[in-house]
């Protein structure tokens, strides 16, 4: 049972990939941590209710009725939802926004976050990323570089468990790995003639958060080997992926330093102006309406990038009438995200003796290839592509032939056509035009102004995606592919669940609302490392930088608040 006389030195707003990072850290540092969840209590093992059913387990095969269809017409729009994992998003009548401009917000409310259902791809970012913003015109500079982190993503890697290869590609560095996943053979093959047809170009194994050899550290953890079933979403029994449900928070809960508190929204956090920081936060029970506040000397706000500029934008005082921190106007501008419309598809032959076994939960990735240093394209930034090849399921059914039943299921085990495919991941250009504030006049159940997404494509995106439309159909033409499809989907922006900015980091308190800690500038003991934070998007998946940046900002925090300093 909570017990809201507890006194904390932090309080960490939110539990995902972000938010269990902070308590784990700040938890080990002896500090007494107060997580805050808006969500539902979810345990590891205990609250995985589909983890171990059989396809034939579920009623429509896993697809989704046409009533939840009809009902939730925008999370349904995103792959990771069916009947298998449904408990882990949320309806879209639990929490409205409004979309000046179509964007499409996908979340799951409950202890553990999104990292029970992210993607786990885990590439650091280069430096080129870091510097390219600043050095080619289309953003500020980020406050720390390559460098700074790079002993933090160590950190971070050895703890969650990142399988992959050293491969010595500079565009996307080396990192501490377990063994990878091995390429098939036709993805061998395309890698090979990539290698052949392009020096400068390179596709590698993939670096994701799965334990193909756990250590000691992960076995400690409670965790085992990923068994390749490719069922992650669900929550896996077996712990062979990272989050925080099965990782940091039971490690910052055996310290004893830990409290979570579910079904907790958070309204705002509390300014005090004589002593020019933050005192708590105020809270709302979903379940009760009940309002409390918490005190603390430390406050991380993880509540996901939208949500923490929610927060910040709704903590208004005297001092700070437009949102924690935000004497300079920027909360809630230079919103940014990932472009993922373009992908190709084709078929290839001479494999058809060849087989496979196990489900892969990884992808192959082509590396960045795209102004590396010095701009060479008529856009800014870069895409990383994911691509891969399997067996397809239809081979060896005649034609008119249901794909069930004993016949299919000794089709699907006989060597036969293969299929390969690409998909982009591109950088976005971080505009002050891409933003969210707070609706004047519509409020939530619980009384907070609803957020307003004000988010598009731009010119620069549509030549990225271009360009990769085109060098995707020659990359697979030299590769010796057939049928060869390339495609645009159109999604709106946000499908790709990788939405950043509003509160970036940098050097300048005029053009930025976060130092190189992580700190608001004008608020210290307010520290924001979720995708919130970010100064730009790179071309990477961004989890694995917001782990390492929030073990570093913990680390600070620490150090600042045995000081007297916070």
């Amino acid at each position: 049972m909570f017990d809201e006389d507890k006194k904390f030195d932090a309080i960490v707003i939110g539990s995902g990939i972000s938010g269990g990072w902070a308590a784990k850290e700040l938890c080990e540092k002896g500090l007494k941590v107060l997580v805050l969840e808006r969500g539902r209590d979810v345990k590891h093992l205990k609250d995985y209710p589909t983890a171990l059913k059989n396809p034939w387990d579920f009623k429509y095969g896993g697809r989704m009725s046409r009533e939840y269809l009809l009902k939730n017409p925008l999370i349904t729009k995103t792959y990771a939802v069916n009947q298998s994992t449904t408990h882990f998003f949320i309806e879209d009548e639990d929490h409205p926004y409004i979309q000046k401009k179509p964007f499409d917000w996908i979340r799951g409310y409950q202890v553990g976050g999104r990292s029970l259902t992210w993607g786990r791809a885990c590439q650091r970012w280069s430096n080129y990323e870091f510097e390219a913003p600043a050095k080619h015109g289309y953003g500020i500079k980020w406050p720390i570089d390559y460098k700074d982190i790079a002993p933090w993503y160590s950190h971070v890697e050895n703890f969650i468990g990142v399988c992959g290869n050293k491969d010595g590609v500079e565009a996307m560095p080396d990192g501490e790995f377990l063994p990878p996943f091995d390429f098939n053979c036709v993805e061998k093959h395309l890698s090979d003639k990539i290698s052949e047809h392009y020096p400068d170009r390179y596709m590698v194994q993939g670096r994701w958060a799965q334990l193909t050899e756990p250590k000691k550290i992960h076995l400690d953890q409670g965790r085992g080997k990923c068994l390749a079933r490719n069922l992650c979403m669900r929550g896996c029994p077996y712990g062979g992926y990272f989050s925080s449900v099965s990782s940091t928070l039971p490690w910052a809960a055996e310290t004893g330093n830990l409290t979570i508190r579910p079904h907790s929204v958070v309204h705002s956090i509390l300014y005090d102006n004589e002593t020019g920081k933050a005192s708590g936060v105020k809270v709302i029970d979903s379940n009760s309406g009940e309002e409390t506040i918490f005190n603390a000397r430390i406050i991380f706000v993880n509540a996901s990038a939208l949500n923490t500029n929610l927060i910040l934008l709704n903590s208004r005082s005297q001092r700070f009438p437009n949102g924690l921190g935000n004497d300079n106007g920027l909360l809630g501008k230079h919103i940014c995200f990932h472009i993922y419309r373009a992908n190709a598809s084709a078929a290839i032959d001479g494999f058809e003796d060849k087989y496979y076994y196990g489900r892969n939960p990884t992808d192959t990735i082509l590396a960045n290839f795209r102004n590396l240093g010095k701009k060479d394209k008529d856009f800014f930034g870069g895409y990383t592509t994911f691509c891969g090849a399997y067996r397809a399921s239809t081979t060896g059914v005649p034609d008119g032939e249901p794909q069930l039943g004993a016949n299919f299921k000794h089709a699907l085990s006989e060597p036969g056509e293969w299929r390969v495919y690409m998909y982009m991941q591109g950088e976005t250009i971080p505009k002050i035009t891409n933003q969210v504030y707070l609706s004047p006049d519509k409020k939530d159940k619980w009384g907070i102004p609803l957020l307003v997404t004000d988010v598009a494509y731009d010119e620069n995106d549509e030549k990225m995606i271009e360009d990769f439309l085109q060098e995707s159909r020659e990359m697979l033409q030299k590769a010796g592919c057939k049928d060869i499809v390339t495609a645009d989907n159109k999604q709106s922006p946000g499908l790709d669940i990788h939405e950043m900015g509003g509160a970036r980091m940098g050097k300048d308190p005029k053009t930025s609302l976060l130092n190189q800690w992580n700190q608001l500038h004008l608020c210290k003991n307010v520290f924001v490392t979720d995708g919130a934070c970010m100064t730009s998007t790179g071309n990477q998946s961004p989890s694995i930088l917001y782990m390492a940046l929030t073990a570093r900002a913990a680390g600070y925090a620490a150090e600042e608040f045995k000081k007297g300093n916070l």
